[in-house]
């Protein structure tokens, strides 16, 4: 006798993870994957579009489809035997098609109408039973009730089955004298109760994808207006930056510009120096708006990256400044956050300022920056001594720049207050709340 070896594996024959146990069995795909349920999935939902565009074609099968399986049997079926012993009264052939022509013939209308096919269905059914007649079409009253719970409103439904609790009283009445009627009656309430709750499981079902299909679209409206929002964000977080950045660039350009001019006539070395600094103050502009800008781009280009402007910044913008013309005193106090988002605030909030003071008082001005931090609030400050003999610029007049500051302040819980000094120039006030988000009490 031979006796077959065990794999060479030592494990028997039995596959096992890698962790030595047996692989469980693998589990059998769901019901809706099966390919005969897929592919009836795809016949139901083109006949749905053919359906929504043209409807009157399944009205028109339903009608047919009811002739063929219940009016054509009726009318071959010959003498009933019934008939013959008078238990149902035997009507001649064109008094059988005017009933089941009543009966069926509604059933065209039974979505677009459905109450309106209900009842001429009903009338005829109950003509049917008057006469004691016996045909297969008088399921097309249970089809119209079905049609009526799936379209129509929950008060034309209670309406309807009152009506259909009506004849089919008539029915057993009619056929007591031959059956039994607990039977009879239990079987035509069954088929109502039947029709009216595969009617309700539809309408719900389709109220269900309705409401499903309701919320994806809506979903996906919030999904863009989220998008649209945030572009419009975007676009006016760069409108605000290309403003402080060539505001202010394109200020110290022109003062240094009018001092060259000057300077041309009484000193000529100072007007290489004014041309260096305007060669100097227009390329840095040109790289703040190719940072701002570099976002934008559609092609993949890498940019150069360098550090958005901060606090320690100042320094070199007060230089800058002073190099058109006015005296700029700068100070500092406390412990500056190292946020870059706030340290980009403040540094654009103080650029604007300095930027109205020099396009609004001129280059012979005295202007005093100071920053200081007390108690989670960093205070800015940067007051002008103001033109001889010209009134203060007025808050209308700011412009945009004014509107900015505000902006940039309220991002962190701040204010901007700007207004006349009592030295007769400008003040602009702006306090940021350095408290965490999560701390502060509205």
């Amino acid at each position: 006798m031979e006796i077959d070896a065990p794999p060479a594996d030592g494990h028997n024959g039995v596959v096992t993870t890698a962790t030595g146990g047996p692989v469980p069995p693998a589990e059998p795909d769901p019901l809706w994957r099966h390919p005969w349920v897929v592919r009836l999935s795809q016949v139901v939902r083109r006949l749905r579009r053919a359906d929504r565009a043209r409807p009157w074609v399944l009205d028109t099968l339903v009608v047919l489809g009811a002739i063929a399986l219940f009016c054509v049997p009726d009318l071959l079926r010959g003498t009933d035997p019934r008939e013959l012993a008078g238990v149902f009264t035997r009507l001649p052939m064109w008094g059988l098609i005017a009933l089941q022509a009543g009966l069926v013939l509604p059933l065209f209308v039974r979505r677009r109408a459905p109450m309106t096919a209900f009842v001429l269905t009903a009338a005829a059914f109950t003509v049917q039973w008057s006469l004691l007649v016996f045909l297969r079409a008088d399921v097309a009253l249970l089809i119209a009730l079905y049609s009526l719970t799936l379209h129509s409103s929950l008060r034309r439904l209670l309406w309807a089955c009152a009506i259909t609790l009506a004849v089919f009283t008539l029915a057993v009445v009619r056929v007591s004298a031959v059956a039994a009627v607990a039977e009879i009656a239990f079987f035509l309430i069954s088929a109502m109760t039947a029709a009216i709750a595969l009617g309700l499981v539809v309408r719900i079902r389709r109220s269900q994808l309705a409401g499903l299909r309701d919320r994806a679209a809506r979903l996906e409206i919030e999904r863009d207006q989220r998008a649209l929002l945030a572009v419009a964000g975007e676009r006016a977080r760069v409108a605000r930056e290309m403003h402080d950045i060539l505001g202010h660039n394109l200020s110290v350009i022109i003062r240094l510009a009018d001092g060259g001019a000057y300077a041309a006539r009484v000193n000529p070395e100072r007007t290489v120096q004014a041309l260096e600094l305007i060669g100097e103050t227009g390329r840095d502009a040109l790289n703040d708006l190719r940072r701002t800008l570099g976002a934008l781009r559609d092609e993949p280009a890498v940019p150069e990256l360098s550090p958005q402007p901060g606090i320690a910044d100042l320094d070199a913008l007060c230089a800058r400044i002073r190099t058109a013309g006015p005296r700029v005193s700068y100070r500092t106090a406390g412990e500056f956050p190292a946020d870059r988002g706030l340290q980009l605030a403040v540094y654009r909030i103080v650029q604007e300022a300095l930027t109205n003071a020099l396009k609004h008082a001129g280059p012979e001005t005295d202007v005093q920056v100071s920053l200081e931090v007390v108690h989670e609030q960093l205070r800015i400050q940067v007051e002008d001594s103001g033109p001889l003999g010209v009134p203060p610029v007025t808050d209308a007049e700011a412009g945009q720049g004014l509107i900015g500051m505000r902006e940039r302040a309220a991002l962190y819980g701040g204010v901007v207050l700007a207004g006349p000094a009592r030295t007769g120039g400008w003040r602009v006030q702006t306090e940021l709340d350095l408290t965490p988000i999560s701390q502060r009490t509205s």
